[in-house]
C-alpha cells in the first residue's frame, strides 16, 4: 500500500506512522475474527478492522466512504450483528452442530476458492495499473466524485447490487419466519380457560412492593386480604426475605 501512495503522489510521515500502527492492528482484528470460539468476540474483532479501514480510507483521500465504512457498517449493522447474537445466544459448542452433511469441507474448499479468486483480481488489478493520484476524481469534491461514478458509469453494478441485497433482505425474512398450524395456534375459548385455571391469578397482579413495608422491587406485593402475591415478582428476580414486622397483614403488628 505504500508503495501505491508513494506512486499516487508521495506518503507523508504522518501517514506513513498511522499506517505502520492501524495494519497490525487491522491483521490482529482479521485473526481474532477467524480464530475466536465465540460469536460475539468474532464480532468485536471484526469492529476493530472495520474501524481500521474507515482510517485508511480517509488517509487515502476517500473521506465520505471512511465515514459510511465507520457510521453505516460498524456503527450500524455490526451493532446490530452484536445485537442479534447476544440476543440468540450462540457459543462455539453450535459449531460442533452440522445442520448440512459435509458442510464443513464445503466451506473451506469455497472459502478457499474464494480467497484465489479475490488474490487474483486484486494482482491483476493493481500488478498493471499505475496509480495516478485522486486529484482528478476528487476535482469537484470526494461526494460529487463518488456520485457521478456511480451513477454514470457503475450504475448497472449499483442497481444489480440493489437487486441482490433487496432479494436478501426478503430470503431472510421468509427463512425466519414460522408457519404455524391453525389447529396449533390457541383459541380464544382456550386462552381463556387457561387464564381461569386453578392457580392462576386472572385479575391484574398488584406491583412489587404495593401494600408492603418496603418499596423494593423483590419484596412481594400484598393482596387485599394481607397475603403475600408471590407472583408479583419477577422469576429472575431473588425474593428478599421478610421481617417479621414485614410478613405480617396489615393491622395485626404488635
Amino acid at each position: 500500500m505504500t508503495t501505491v501512495l508513494a506512486a499516487a503522489g508521495g506518503v507523508t510521515t504522518g501517514e506513513e506512522i498511522a499506517f505502520w500502527v492501524l495494519a497490525p492492528l487491522a491483521l490482529i482484528g482479521g485473526l481474532g475474527m477467524v480464530l475466536a470460539r465465540n460469536a460475539v468476540h468474532s464480532a468485536l474483532w471484526l469492529v476493530l478492522t472495520m474501524l481500521c479501514l474507515g482510517a485508511f480510507y480517509v488517509m487515502q483521500s476517500g473521506p465520505f466512504i471512511g465515514m459510511v465504512q465507520i457510521i453505516v457498517y460498524t456503527g450500524a449493522i455490526m451493532m446490530l450483528f452484536l445485537f442479534v447474537l447476544m440476543l440468540v445466544g450462540r457459543d462455539a459448542s453450535d459449531s460442533l452442530i452440522e445442520t448440512l452433511l459435509g458442510q464443513r469441507v464445503a466451506a473451506i474448499v469455497l472459502g478457499l476458492g474464494f480467497a484465489a479468486l479475490i488474490a487474483s483480481g486484486l494482482h491483476r488489478a493493481i500488478g498493471g495499473t499505475t496509480a495516478a493520484g485522486l486529484e482528478q476524481a476528487n476535482a469537484g469534491g470526494n461526494v460529487q466524485g463518488i456520485a457521478r461514478l456511480l451513477f454514470t458509469k457503475y450504475v448497472f453494478a449499483f442497481e444489480v447490487t440493489s437487486a441482490l441485497l433487496i432479494t436478501a433482505a426478503i430470503g431472510a425474512m421468509i427463512l425466519a419466519h414460522v408457519m404455524r398450524r391453525k389447529a396449533d395456534r390457541p383459541s380464544q375459548v382456550e386462552r381463556m380457560k387457561a387464564r381461569f385455571a386453578p392457580g392462576s391469578y386472572p385479575g391484574p397482579k398488584p406491583g412489587p412492593g404495593v401494600f408492603a413495608t418496603s418499596s423494593s422491587i423483590a419484596t412481594p406485593a400484598r393482596l387485599p386480604d394481607g397475603s403475600l402475591a408471590e407472583q408479583s415478582i419477577s422469576p429472575v428476580v431473588p425474593t428478599r426475605e421478610l421481617t417479621s414486622s414485614e410478613a405480617a397483614p396489615k393491622g395485626t403488628e404488635k
